[in-house]
């Protein structure tokens, strides 16, 4: 089999994206190790956990930026882990990235930002790109910018023009790599919002990677939390809250460190 070719094998219902025994080093450090996991199909997964843990490591695993050390990765039936950047690129369209600083070309102004993803995947008319980003604008409540710059929009501006740009080309799985960071609560808690509509309105999978636990309260169908290579804690908002284990109470609170917290259970 040549390398741009893919292996197909069968999917669990409903999971979409799926990491089986992934193991993740770069030197002497050991990012993840043995880590399974999967991401059902229209649900959102918020992925916690202390800075350095690899919270956007698995996001550049999951697009294919980045190759386990070990393990393999598939997104559906289709396993990534060893294609090549040429077999990639089409598959890298079913996803959309929303970046922590919106990444938006300078400049470009927002209607070309939006615009891009669609002038480079797709051949539309003119007239049918303009459609496309005035409906994608509407959804994140932008219509009226188009002709701003991005050093004339403020930073919850720039994070829904991002969004805008991320949901252009209809993609099945949204990524988003701390959404809210930098932003004062009212502007957060509005893309939240933001968030959920984007999933009602496009029935997407989509992956929140963030240390904002409002925000992991407010969008999230599952969370997960990583520490040491690991999962430790994976269930419903709910169930974080009433989980038991000591480090997971620790970060939803804000009390101490994780790296200073015992593995024990709040029981033991």
């Amino acid at each position: 089999m040549s390398e741009d070719e893919t292996t197909r094998l069968p999917s669990p219902d409903g999971v979409l994206i799926r990491l089986e025994h992934v193991s993740m080093r770069f030197g002497k450090k050991e990012v993840f190790k043995d880590l399974t996991t999967g991401f059902r199909q229209g649900a959102t997964t918020v992925v916690l956990g202390a800075s350095g843990v690899g919270k956007s490591v698995m996001l550049k695993l999951i697009m294919g930026l980045l190759k386990p050390t070990s393990g393999r990765l598939f997104i559906g039936e289709t396993e990534i882990t060893h294609l090549s950047e040429r077999a990639l690129a089409p598959l890298r369209t079913r996803f959309g990235m929303v970046f922590q600083g919106a990444a938006l070309f300078d400049f470009l102004s927002v209607y070309e930002n939006v615009a891009f993803p669609l002038r480079e995947h797709r051949h539309l008319a003119e007239e049918e790109i303009r459609r496309i980003v005035a409906h994608k604008l509407a959804v994140v409540d932008m219509t009226g910018t188009e002709k701003l710059l991005s050093e004339e929009l403020s930073g919850g501006m720039r994070k829904r023009v991002g969004l805008a740009r991320a949901i252009a080309l209809d993609p099945e799985a949204i990524l988003y790599d701390e959404p809210t960071t930098g932003l004062d609560p009212v502007t957060a808690d509005t893309i939240n919002d933001l968030i959920l509509r984007a999933q009602h309105e496009l029935k997407t999978t989509s992956i929140v990677v963030t240390h904002d636990m409002a925000s992991a309260f407010k969008v999230g169908d599952r969370l997960i939390m990583l520490q040491e290579g690991e999962i430790i804690a994976d269930g419903t908002p709910d169930e974080f809250r009433r989980h038991p284990d000591i480090r997971v109470q620790r970060f939803i609170h804000g009390n101490a460190s994780l790296t200073a917290a015992p593995a024990k259970s709040l029981s033991e």
